[in-house]
């Protein structure tokens, strides 16, 4: 007999566990399963194992807005961050709704039942599930394999190479040559971190410069407030953290010139005189157009002032038998070398969705406040910001969903819908330039040009329009 379930969760990462901690707080008579392909939780917190690895959002935020992040820690490290996931777990009872090595291949939605069938693969087995609620926590990454370029010679290359994705857990860098490719956040965490660790030398090898900003590693407003009880100071530190960081997103749309000028002048006052800021930290593109880097306590400039690492902005002409030949013509010596190129993106976590027969296109599909697709029956998902803590849109797709479902108790609705309305203009759902996501743009859905099917990146406003408006708000169909 097939297993049933009211709401089914896919993933028992941040998101997943944040979902399931609501519903169990929400709704406490509502059957909930959570879902897990890999064989523990806490996603990418428990995936990434590489030396460093850290939050690059603060945590004030990036912790939950209903269950306090204690310390004065800003950027917090990896381990950290997953012991929070997985407390937070335990004490909502959620550790105990997780189903691990059961990855979701499939889902049919079937309206004359009202009901999603789900298949999943469980160790090579397929088994399926039915939920009256489909709601995915999977993330927009694929877990499985990272992106990495074809290099030309790679083959001939006589060293290690890595990605950060899949760390060896015995790979042995101390007193080596280490080269690490890229300048997004892995890169900027790794090279410090390595070089700490006792690597050689360290250098990071960029196509181009990325925005890096210093931030304190402990947040001065925590620090101050840490003798009060956290239901007092968590507030307060949160959304001053919440208002800084939309003002400076904001003053960078508006005054580029003067926020790019900010962050050269903070640069080069930490970077030693031997590194061109222009050459080597002046991007091409205005703040946040891609995501900006921050480093706590400045720790990526103190190891360039150290001399145990460098930066080099060059292209790989092709890897030798010692190293990397640029195009410039110089050679980088090399032992270890350290793929930081990036993320392969995976919509809704890879699941074919099917809706009365029908496959769901994701390109063809509009998002309905970032949290459904149009035409899709009784399915949320999860996706954080691209210019914030993943976390603060986790938690108002959990509030909107969690109230979704009171309404629909309330009036005796079985099927909610976000119908596609043909007269809103299409726009990219991510408005960046970075790769990583120019390289998933026909895999991904689409975001219109008018609220509600308009993403602004903006929490305050989200705030009011996901949480503050009628769940019946004459767009969503309820049958």
């Amino acid at each position: 007999m097939t297993e049933h379930v009211d709401v089914l969760i896919v993933g028992a990462g941040l998101s997943g566990i944040g979902a399931a901690c609501r519903l169990r707080t929400e709704h406490p008579g509502r059957s909930v399963a959570v879902l897990e392909a890999r064989e523990a939780s806490g996603g990418t917190w428990d995936l990434f194992r590489y030396p460093g690895i850290r939050s690059d959002s603060d945590m004030f935020t990036f912790g939950f807005r209903w269950r306090p992040w204690v310390g004065a820690r800003a950027l917090a490290d990896g381990p950290s961050i997953l012991r929070y996931l997985r407390a937070v777990a335990e004490e909502y009872g959620v550790d105990r709704l997780i189903r691990y090595r059961h990855r979701v291949v499939a889902a049919s939605w079937d309206t004359a039942t009202a009901r999603w069938t789900v298949e999943i693969d469980r160790d090579g087995e397929t088994h399926t599930m039915t939920t009256d609620f489909l709601w995915g926590c999977g993330g927009y990454y694929d877990y499985d394999k990272g992106f990495a370029p074809d290099f030309p010679g790679l083959d001939r290359f006589g060293g290690t190479v890595v990605h950060p994705q899949h760390w060896p857990e015995d790979l042995d860098y101390a007193g080596k040559r280490v080269v690490v490719i890229g300048s997004g956040a892995t890169a900027v965490t790794l090279v410090p971190a390595m070089a700490e660790a006792g690597a050689g030398h360290v250098t990071m090898l960029q196509r181009s410069p990325t925005y890096v900003l210093s931030l304190p590693g402990d947040d001065p407003v925590a620090k101050r407030l840490s003798r009060l009880p956290a239901k007092i100071s968590y507030p307060i530190v949160r959304w001053k953290a919440i208002l800084v960081a939309t003002l400076f997103f904001q003053a960078a749309r508006r005054w580029p010139d003067k926020v790019r000028g900010m962050i050269r002048k903070q640069a080069i006052r930490q970077l030693p005189r031997e590194v061109d800021v222009d050459t080597h930290f002046k991007p091409a593109y205005n703040p946040w157009d891609q995501r900006l880097c921050f480093v706590p306590d400045g720790d990526l400039f103190k190891t360039l002032r150290s001399g145990r690492a460098s930066v080099v902005t060059d292209h790989v002409d092709t890897f030798t038998e010692s190293g990397i030949r640029l195009r410039s013509g110089e050679e980088l010596d090399a032992d270890v070398v350290v793929s930081a190129t990036g993320l392969t993106l995976k919509a809704m976590g890879g699941v074919e969705l099917t809706v009365d027969g029908t496959p769901v296109k994701m390109h063809e599909t509009m998002t309905y406040r970032a949290l459904m697709l149009s035409d899709v029956p009784n399915f949320a998902f999860t996706i954080g910001y691209t210019n914030a803590s993943w976390t603060l849109k986790a938690d108002l797709v959990a509030d909107f969903v969690c109230r979704l479902l009171t309404h629909m108790d309330r009036t005796g609705v079985r099927r909610v819908v976000a119908p596609r309305d043909p007269s809103v203009g299409t726009e990219r759902l991510i408005d960046f330039s970075s790769g990583y996501i120019l390289r998933a743009l026909d895999a991904l859905p689409q975001q219109g040009d008018r609220e509600p099917w308009k993403l602004r990146q903006n929490y305050l406003r989200d705030v009011r329009a996901i949480n503050h408006r009628p769940v019946d708000d004459g767009v969503l169909q309820f049958t």
